[in-house]
């Protein structure tokens, strides 16, 4: 039989090696198991395996025999280790139940703590504790989490008979509550639960522990985990480990205390311990925000000018512990941690450790650093940073010298800056980024619910939580900029308003965040371009030592070539030459070229466009020098560059001294039913040749002049597009080798070049070893070879796209990263082709997959030369290429 527990803890310290593998007990449940291994204080408990979820939610919702009888085994267990009993009135175990998956994921299952709690084994707890208040506190927190997490009871509810219950008695703190005070509160929670569900609170154990073991299994196919999934592209058949574990109490008192911490500081990469802690409090309190916690350390105290007391002040013993154990998982792990761990009357106990998330810049901190601490080498440090973290690091931020109105400050929870306009709820914020507009979340505190709205945000505001909060940890692993725990922030959702002291905004009004300050500031605030070098240089040089392919870039103007060469591309993978059409000094002719009625009025207003596209190219040339630039030649239907409106209409009359009512008969005639499958690409050049004549030359008339200024040729690689056959590519090729011939002549000096094709075509694929016969190389248009295998349309794909993926017909959208099982295929077998025709033809791909870091890895696995890839993601795809070639 499959085991389907595993246990960790107690006085047995041998641990089963499957009970260390991730996939198996999850993140929380193998490093739980690792700890007790080496020797931490780990409460003792155990973890139900992910395939346990996975068989439970295949077979309808229902559990095995076998699997309840090794949870009473594991049970017993525990209970034996720590000599209680679960369910005895006179000195019960309670256990914690937390979700684990084998990746950290914010939108599972919050943690049920206390669990075994009921109005007879209270009594049992608050006499072996000899705290009443601790006792009946306890299980009113049980109650409320419990209620929220697993039975559905909005957890305001609770909060709200709290509050009023302070109210009453003239409390501010919850900690001012008595025993007394918790024990009618107890009876309001019950009642509440009645209330909203129609049946009393489960008051037997066994059920309780059964039910929050379902809650979580459920919990990974909850909306918002579906959310975190296709967000990070995480398969839904991974599961969700179940794991069960002793309680130890942060709330017995000032001896008593919980916290979270960072071995390194997650947001700047500092070597530093970072974190919070809370005395005589519980986890769910640090990390919900529902109180503030303090500083960690004295010198992170002292800086923030705070003025209670630091865990290492108020707590040396323990402290000094807990950093032993810091040094001990960083350097057992090789990486930065993220710990949780309790204080229970002076002994330190650790609740969790993981590799911590963290933001892009500290990522690249701690990645130079561990190389040079020799904790990690050159390759691992390529290897741990995700490719698309950079993308933090690539845009903007705000000016330090501009003007700014701070309104108010919070903590920096997350870096980086971003405006946007406010809303109020994650629902709004999504509608809001799906019509274009930038949006800032402002909540009082945000929760997994919130997820969605997190990700279309371009930053987080709350008026509550710390530095380890809910919105600050999912902010930084999102890259989002986060101030969070700014207490002048007041939300009326009523009104749909928010208050910043005495400054009142509706929801709409713009405000700018800076993550690294903490500010939250009115209105908008100019930007100053980022810094790619320290860090960020030397992981790059590392990632350019180890990748094999080129990474080249898609752009068509000299600031875009330009940002591209700070990016570090190596030449240029797809210019494309329409989006010079459709400047407005050059439409007109552009138009006079398209609606003429023979070759003599074509060729009159492509002699007006010759001078611009040579200009065109020559700026590219110019900033490309010396590298290879691959230029499409016009691929569009013509239809899209005409006029629709009578105005435009009427001004192109004037220009040609047409009639108005012959120019719309004539662009009617050239109407297409379905453009994208119509004239275009490569057709247009075999009907119309003198629209690529005038590009050719325009091309080797711009490199020829390069050339001759600089003393060094760019390498023009001339790409025909939407090639089906030979013959097409054949005489193309043959027309560009004549202009190339024409103006070698006439400037005297003559330039490498190459004449190849675009595979966007399903038969292009099949056909490529023919293909290759005329072709120097291929470049992949992966987003048409995607639309046309799929029978896809990109641009009004996204009524359906989403749905498919949520059901698992796709595993992520085909046109974000490449569908490798079917279009991927194409690829490969046009390669293999390609090559056996022509064994050094040059390969490349120059879709939106060239940015994909699964694409990149696909294109390593083929063995192609290069991809290419918008300006911003060439760092990257450098680094994914890097990370694909050392795999």
């Amino acid at each position: 039989m499959v085991q389907t527990v595993y246990s960790f803890g107690g006085t047995d310290a041998s641990i089963d090696p499957r009970a260390k593998d991730k996939t198996i007990t999850g993140g929380k449940g193998a490093n739980l198991a690792e700890m007790a291994e080496i020797g931490l204080p780990v409460p003792p408990g155990f973890t139900i395996t992910t395939e346990e979820c996975v068989k439970y939610l295949a077979g309808g919702s229902d559990f095995s025999d076998q699997l309840r009888a090794d949870v009473a085994s594991a049970l017993r267990q525990v209970e034996a280790a720590v000599g209680k009993d679960f369910g005895s009135k006179d000195d019960p175990l309670l256990v914690s139940v937390r979700s684990g998956a084998r990746v950290s994921m914010p939108g599972m299952m919050d943690t049920v703590l206390n669990l075994g709690l009921n109005d007879d084994t209270v009594a049992g707890l608050a006499a072996t504790s000899g705290d009443e208040r601790f006792a009946w506190d306890s299980y009113r927190r049980f109650i409320q989490m419990y209620s929220d997490v697993v039975l559905g009871v909005d957890h305001g509810l609770f909060e709200e008979a709290l509050e009023i219950a302070k109210e009453d008695k003239g409390f501010y703190a919850d900690t001012e509550m008595e025993a007394e005070d918790w024990k009618v509160l107890v009876a309001q929670y019950k009642n509440i639960v009645e209330q909203e569900r129609g049946q009393p609170f489960p008051l037997d154990v066994h059920e309780q522990l059964w039910g929050a073991i379902a809650a979580v299994f459920d919990s990974w196919d909850a909306d918002r985990a579906k959310v975190y999934r296709r967000l990070n592209d995480i398969p839904s058949d991974w599961g969700t480990a179940v794991n069960v574990q002793a309680m130890v109490f942060g709330n017995m008192g000032d001896t008593s205390a919980t916290g979270v911490a960072f071995t390194r500081n997650p947001a700047t990469g500092e070597k530093a311990y970072y974190g919070e802690y809370l005395i005589n409090a519980q986890g769910e309190d640090v990390v919900a925000g529902i109180r503030t916690p303090q500083y960690l350390t004295r010198d992170a105290r002292e800086a923030a000018g705070a003025k209670p007391l630091s865990m290492e002040e108020a707590m040396p013993d323990a402290y000094a512990e807990l950093a032993q154990v810091f040094d001990l998982l960083e350097r057992h792990y090789r990486d930065m941690q993220d710990i949780e761990f309790t204080v229970q009357q002076g002994k330190l106990w650790m609740l969790q450790t993981r590799s911590g998330k963290r933001t892009a810049r500290a990522a690249l901190k701690m990645a130079v650093e561990m190389v040079g601490e020799g904790l990690i080498d050159e390759r691992e440090a390529v290897l741990r940073i995700d490719p698309m973290a950079l993308d933090q690091l690539l845009h903007p931020r705000l000016d330090p010298d501009a003007p700014r109105t701070v309104l108010t400050t919070g903590l920096p929870a997350s870096p980086g800056a971003a405006s946007g306009k406010i809303v109020l709820d994650a629902d709004t914020a999504e509608q809001f980024a799906a019509r274009g507009e930038k949006v800032i979340l402002v909540r009082v505190e945000t929760s997994p619910e919130d997820i969605h709205g997190m990700h279309a945000a371009q930053g987080i505001l709350t008026a509550r939580g710390g530095m380890t909060s809910h919105a600050a940890v999912v902010a930084r692993g999102m890259g989002r900029p986060c101030v969070s725990g700014a207490s002048q922030v007041s939300i009326e959702m009523g009104a749909r308003t928010l208050r910043i002291g005495t400054t009142e905004l509706r929801e709409g009004d713009l405000i700018t965040l800076d993550g690294a300050k903490g500010q939250v500031m009115e209105g908008l605030v100019a930007t100053i371009e980022p810094e790619l070098v320290g860090d960020f240089g030397t992981l790059m040089e590392w990632a350019d030592r180890h990748r094999r392919m080129r990474v080249r870039t898609n752009a068509e103007t000299p600031d875009d070539c330009r940002m591209a060469r700070q990016f570090g591309a190596e030449g240029i993978g797809l210019c494309r030459t329409e989006h010079m059409f459709f400047d407005a000094g050059r439409i007109s002719a552009v138009r006079q070229m398209i609606l003429a009625e023979d070759e003599k009025g074509r060729r009159k207003a492509l002699a007006k466009l010759l001078p611009e596209q040579r200009d065109d190219f020559r700026q590219i040339f110019e900033v490309m020098v010396g590298l290879p630039c691959t230029i499409r030649l016009l691929d569009p239907p013509l239809h899209e560059f005409l006029p629709t409106a009578d105005a435009d209409f009427a001004d192109l009359a004037d220009v040609t001294g047409l009639g108005v009512d012959h120019l719309k008969r004539r662009a009617a005639e050239l109407h297409e039913f379905n453009p994208m499958l119509g004239h275009r690409g490569c057709r247009l050049g075999i009907t119309y040749p003198e629209i690529y004549e005038m590009q050719a030359r325009a091309i080797f008339e711009a490199a020829c002049e390069v050339a001759q200024a600089s003393g060094e040729a760019p390498v023009p690689e001339i790409m025909v597009p939407l090639v089906a056959t030979r013959r097409e590519l054949a005489i193309l090729k043959t027309l560009i080798d004549r202009m190339a011939q024409e103006v070698f002549t006439d400037k005297g000096r003559s330039i490498e070049y190459l004449v190849g094709t675009m595979i966007e075509l399903p038969r292009a694929a099949l056909m490529a070893g023919e293909i290759a016969q005329e072709a120097l190389f291929f470049s992949f248009g992966t987003n048409d070879l995607t639309q046309t295998t799929l029978g896809v349309s990109r641009d009004d794909s996204a009524r359906f796209l989403a749905p498919y993926v949520e059901k698992g017909i796709f595993a992520r959208d085909p046109f974000v990263s490449l569908d490798i099982e079917g279009v991927g295929q194409l690829v490969r077998m046009a390669s293999e082709r390609g090559r056996e025709t022509k064994p050094d033809i040059k390969l490349g791909i120059c879709g939106e997959h060239g940015g994909d870091p699964a694409s990149i890895a696909f294109c390593e696995e083929v063995g192609l030369d290069y991809v290419s890839a918008s300006p911003y993601r060439v760092p990257i795809a450098r680094l994914a290429a890097a990370q694909a070639s050392l795999r």
